[in-house]
């Protein structure tokens, strides 16, 4: 997200938002301001904020996106009339002081698959709407703060995964980091010694890093419909491990998601109750 936020804010900043089209009804969380509101304002900047793409508006006025997990975006130049499928918006933007200058350029956000979970908001000055309460972020000196004095006993895999814990991590990033740290994804942050607490800051550190470094010399365009190719752990059960430890990559399965782990790095050689597994064999 913050290369994406990167590549949009170099290609947008400075331009005027014409129109904002919603494409998917129940995309858009908020009614006051509607996204009329927007409509003459130039956009200062695109950041990030934990999963959110954050657009600042000229007046204070904000616009906050989450992909979720299937959401993409595309730019179209010149902006397009149609509707793809899975279409959520399209916010349309051009140069002058009307944004009407030369045929402009266009956002489409879409998602791919069948669950339609992409959300957006319009925010008036001082209203933080969905970003309130969100946990401190990696690399920060109020994450390595949590990390190494927390007590929470739920599972590691949990408390990374909770934005309002740890904002920005996500399962993918997650299972990555636990392995990196050699910790396993059923400890908690209770039962860690100090030394394990601090290679868990620095195991976030740098795969987040490594991860940003890789996504900013990506070429292409904006929009792929799978991105799992860059995780070193998460999804790649039954391939090997990728520390030469001879062994072969695991996984738990939930309900929505699975989690990835290597038994010989991270549980002592333990291999992990699956309860999709368990369920096959009963």
């Amino acid at each position: 997200m913050q290369a994406l936020a990167e590549r949009l804010q170099a290609r947008l900043a400075g331009l005027t938002l014409r129109r904002a089209d919603l494409l998917g009804f129940s995309s858009l969380k908020t009614y006051d301001p509607s996204p009329d509101a927007l409509k003459g304002h130039r956009l200062l900047s695109v950041g990030r904020r934990a999963k959110y793409l954050v657009w600042e508006f000229e007046g204070g006025t904000r616009m906050v996106l989450h992909l979720s997990q299937a959401g993409r975006v595309d730019l179209e130049d010149p902006p397009k009339k149609t509707k793809p499928r899975g279409s959520v918006a399209r916010f349309v933007f051009g140069s002058g002081d009307a944004g009407l200058d030369g045929p402009g350029v266009a956002v489409l956000v879409r998602e791919h698959g069948t669950q339609r979970k992409a959300s957006w908001w319009v925010l008036a000055p001082g209203d933080e709407g969905p970003l309130a309460g969100l946990g401190p972020e990696p690399g920060s000196a109020a994450f390595a703060a949590l990390i190494r004095t927390s007590d929470s006993r739920r599972h590691l895999t949990t408390d990374l995964r909770d934005q309002h814990v740890v904002s920005g991590i996500g399962r993918g990033w997650g299972d990555d980091i636990l392995h990196r740290a050699k910790l396993s994804p059923f400890a908690s942050l209770r039962s860690l010694t100090g030394e394990q607490r601090e290679a868990l800051v620095m195991a976030a550190t740098e795969v987040l890093a490594e991860a940003l470094e890789l996504e900013r010399g990506r070429a292409g365009g904006l929009s792929e419909a799978k991105l799992g190719g860059r995780f070193k752990v998460h999804g790649r059960a039954g391939e090997p491990c990728p520390t030469p430890c001879g062994d072969t990559l695991r996984r738990v399965s939930f309900e929505s998601y699975e989690m990835a782990y290597c038994p010989i790095c991270q549980t002592g050689g333990k291999v992990l109750a699956d309860r999709r597994l368990s369920r096959l064999l009963k």
